[in-house]
């Protein structure tokens, strides 16, 4: 779990593992399961994939969205209650999930073109998405329909997102502008036009409210405060569009942003971390005129600089906030956590300074990485295998042994061997001795006594003048007498111990009163 006392503690500047699909294919949406036990990716070939959250071992895959002529799957939202999930497709369709990923409902022509994101309103009865056909739309999750389209951007919208506690949206495009709207009456609050290119996240802060954040390519991220309705921090250090956002869940001034280029930096807005040369900055917080004095220059707190080999597309964090998941141009998906203390040698690995200068150092081999690498792709491709043969399985129509139409039918699905139908035939004898007969196997399963074998020697036969002992015929009279018993026994070559005590509990033994039991039979 993220150290609640120490953000500089959290933030996640080891490699923990790397991933990739079967298919090879960019990973576009990177999502954490709401209890964190899976990471749920989406990427151009219109599936799911799974991945376990403790060994990051692949578990399966499934369709999502996937048509022969547009296939991909361009955004993913949780509800807030955990109960649902909805994705958006490459061709404008909005699909609906159970957390076991079954699919129960489809809008097919939600939009006229991708849907690039999703957001749940507080109460999870209605959601927002945000598409490349210029539009935003609020649907009612029940009905399936669209209450209400947000029209006002002039190009493509890249990201959206509902205030966690309150009716406030907010969006960024394609056409350089962040617009605030009001979900009752559809109007545009304001516009922010603080980038000077493309808006390709926009996030409200989950612990503190009144905080925004968005990234652009202009190779910029902001923070907005709602209440000045302005930015008060620009974090600056990328030298490519940035392209992904997102907060810790934990800790309301850690920021992670992933670029075009792979790198993958973490910002703490309260440490500004300049470099040599830069000019300390003032915070509107802390200027005389907050309106009119300029965002407070940040500066990445840790750099992974070769975190990914293509675009980081999307960022999420685990709910407990110890672990961050990236996806990517690249095809893989990677996982990323804190350092362990004392721990330094991360700051030499390849991620960090680069393949040919970790492999200068000997911290990295090319020649070991491509075998580790394709023993992961190996161990991938045999899991999805495995799954992929899971699925196809067919399930049993009801419980094993019970057909729904009536009685089980011999060899078939719910017939189980001996029960009804012809019998099995016998099985064979052990070295040495004779089989099992069928007739008397027979007569075995079809619950009827068998027939006496033949070979068994004779029953031993009663001792003269005595009944035979309980269990072999009639039981013994209840006043047995000792002595001639023993005589008995010894005339028959049994000759039984002196002075052995008898059992209690006999009745007509001397010792005992009553009817058999000790005091007379009370309890």
């Amino acid at each position: 779990m993220a150290r609640t006392y120490s953000p500089a503690d959290t933030i996640p500047v080891r490699h923990l593992h790397q991933s990739i699909g079967k298919s090879k294919k960019p990973i576009v949406v990177v999502r954490w399961t709401p209890e964190g036990r899976r990471l749920l990716t989406g990427g151009h070939t219109g599936e799911f994939m799974l991945w376990n959250g403790t060994a990051f071992n692949f578990e399966t895959v499934m369709d999502a969205h996937y048509d022969q002529v547009q296939a991909g799957v361009t955004s993913l939202a949780w509800s807030h209650s955990h109960e649902w999930l909805i994705s958006g497709g490459q061709r404008g369709d909005i699909k609906y999930w159970r957390p076991n990923f079954n699919n129960v409902e489809t809008i097919d022509d939600a939009h006229h073109d991708a849907v690039r994101d999703l957001a749940w309103a507080p109460s999870d009865t209605k959601f927002l998405s945000a598409s490349d056909d210029t539009t935003l739309k609020i649907f009612d999750f029940t009905s399936r329909t669209c209450d209400t389209v947000l029209s006002g951007h002039n190009w493509d919208v890249k990201s959206c997102d509902w205030h966690p506690t309150k009716g406030l949206l907010v969006s960024g495009s394609k056409d350089h502008q962040v617009k605030f709207w009001d979900p009752r009456t559809a109007r545009c609050l304001t516009t922010l036009h603080s980038h000077k290119n493309t808006v390709t996240s926009t996030r409200f802060s989950r612990v503190n409210n009144n905080l925004l954040a968005t990234s652009s390519r202009d190779q910029t991220a902001r923070v907005f405060d709602l209440r000045m309705m302005r930015d008060i921090c620009i974090l600056r250090g990328h030298e490519k569009p940035v392209s992904s956002l997102t907060w810790h869940p934990i800790h309301s001034n850690l920021i992670s942003t992933g670029a075009e280029d792979g790198s993958l930096y973490h910002y703490l807005l309260d440490e500004p971390n300049l470099p040599a040369g830069h000019v300390p900055t003032v915070a509107p917080y802390d200027s005389p005129d907050p309106a009119n004095t300029p965002p407070q220059v940040i500066f990445p707190a840790h750099r992974v600089q070769y975190a990914h080999g293509a675009t980081i597309w999307s960022l999420d964090w685990h709910p407990l906030g110890h672990i961050l998941a990236s996806g990517s141009k690249d095809n893989f998906t990677r996982f990323w956590s804190r350092a362990r203390p004392g721990e330094t040698s991360y700051m030499k690995d390849r991620f960090h300074i680069g393949e040919e200068a970790a492999e200068a150092q000997g911290t990295w081999s090319r020649g070991f990485g491509r075998r580790q690498m394709r023993e992961e792709e190996e161990q991938e491709m045999q899991d999805e295998a495995e799954s992929l043969v899971d699925q196809r399985r067919p399930g049993p129509p009801t419980l094993p042994g019970i057909q729904a139409g009536g009685t089980p039918q011999p060899d078939g699905p719910g017939f189980l061997p001996g029960i009804g139908g012809a019998q099995p035939p016998p099985p064979p004898g052990l070295p040495g001795m004779g089989g099992m007969n069928p007739d008397r196997l027979a007569a075995i399963m079809s619950s009827q006594p068998p027939p006496p074998p033949q070979s068994l020697p004779p029953p031993n036969q009663p001792i003269p003048g005595f009944p035979m002992l309980p269990g072999m015929g009639a039981a013994p009279p209840m006043n047995m007498d000792l002595a001639q018993l023993q005589k008995q026994l010894a005339s028959q070559g049994y000759p039984m111990p002196p002075n052995m005590p008898m059992p209690p509990g006999f009745g007509g033994l001397p010792g005992l009163q009553g009817g058999g039991m000790p005091d007379g039979g009370r309890r």
